[in-house]
């Protein structure tokens, strides 16, 4: 275990911490879930980073990385699905979508064969981020004593923004997909054949 695989466990055992303040019935606990979840997204920034620099890239951490990622973004958006802030059925082609294109990374390393991940999977995850960044500073800004927060809160919702930034990010994710398998169409046909 170097210093980017604990990294990356602990971002994995910060989830649970997230939930917790996630749902938990205090006039901070959602500024706390956003706290952890910021931490959590940069401590993935720098595990990669130091990993790339320090030349600690293993197999563990190009597993674990990703999992680490997909466990916190899923259960973030997942949770804000149970609340009712957006929608199950973005959730689940979002959810879909990853577990898809994980299976069938998992099926094709397993033959040995290898399979491209492009920039704009990493964009996907970016925007994910964001949106539930964007959520959590809706959901948790009601207990910041800051004047303009009221009259966000109000534009946010008089135009659904949470909604319609969601909506979009589901599109990309599904987009992204199909990018995915159209970039290793050629792989995934010597894997059929």
């Amino acid at each position: 275990m170097n210093l980017p695989n604990i990294l990356t466990v602990g971002r994995i055992l910060m989830t649970p911490f997230f939930i917790i303040f996630l749902f938990y019935d205090h006039p901070y606990a959602k500024t706390w879930a956003l706290c952890i979840f910021v931490i959590a997204m940069l401590t993935d920034i720098y595990d990669g980073y130091y990993a790339r620099k320090h030349n600690l890239v293993t197999d563990y951490g190009r597993f674990l990385d990703p999992l680490a990622d997909k466990v916190m973004i899923l259960s973030a958006l997942i949770s804000f699905a149970v609340m009712n802030v957006i929608p199950f059925w973005m959730v689940a082609i979002i959810i879909f979508r990853d577990v898809f294109v994980t299976g069938l990374r998992t099926v094709m390393s397993s033959k040995n064969m290898v399979m491209i991940t492009s920039k704009i999977a990493k964009r996907k995850t970016l925007t994910q981020v964001l949106i539930i960044i964007f959520i959590l500073l809706n959901l948790g800004s009601v207990s910041l004593p800051i004047s303009w927060i009221g009259d966000f809160l109000q534009f946010s919702r008089q135009y659904q923004l949470i909604y319609y930034l969601t909506l979009s990010v589901t599109i990309f994710t599904l987009f992204t997909g199909f990018a995915y398998l159209y970039t290793n169409r050629a792989v995934i046909r010597q894997f059929i054949s």
